[in-house]
């Protein structure tokens, strides 16, 4: 269903820097950079949805919206704790640490919230974080 995510930056410099461990560590990688925008996905397979950081094509500075977020799914409760280490070690904010949401989500839900270096909100997500890899 989703084709691609677009996130603006301030410095795509810096957000490359935060955002490339992270997709590294899910197995994705830089499909795309120029002066305005980077992605990442996977560049053999165009069904993989995209991420893209860049700077707003209106010219204007990059805003965060309220309510807005990317979550990406992910295998394990442990890759959940891992990127969540990689995003605050990178210059993010934490927005909610690792660990089960069983009030709101269910007893098998486990994510950890974080924003980018420009305030974009993101989640890192297992949907059974109580099975082992």
């Amino acid at each position: 269903m989703i084709g691609y995510t677009m996130v603006g930056t301030n410095d795509l410099n810096r957000a490359k820097a935060f955002y490339d461990p992270l997709f590294e560590m899910m197995g994705l990688s830089p499909c795309y950079e120029d002066e305005q925008v980077v992605s990442w996905g996977d560049r053999h397979d165009e069904t993989v949805p995209r991420f893209f950081s860049c700077h707003p094509y209106d010219g204007n500075p990059a805003s965060v919206g309220n309510g807005a977020m990317t979550t990406f799914r992910v295998p394990t409760a442990t890759s959940v704790d891992a990127l969540y280490e990689i995003a605050i070690a990178g210059g993010g904010r934490d927005e909610g640490r690792p660990g089960f949401r069983p009030e709101r989500y269910g007893d098998k839900f486990y994510v950890a919230y974080v924003r980018d270096p420009d305030g974009n909100k993101l989640a890192f997500a297992c949907y059974d974080g109580r099975s082992t890899p």
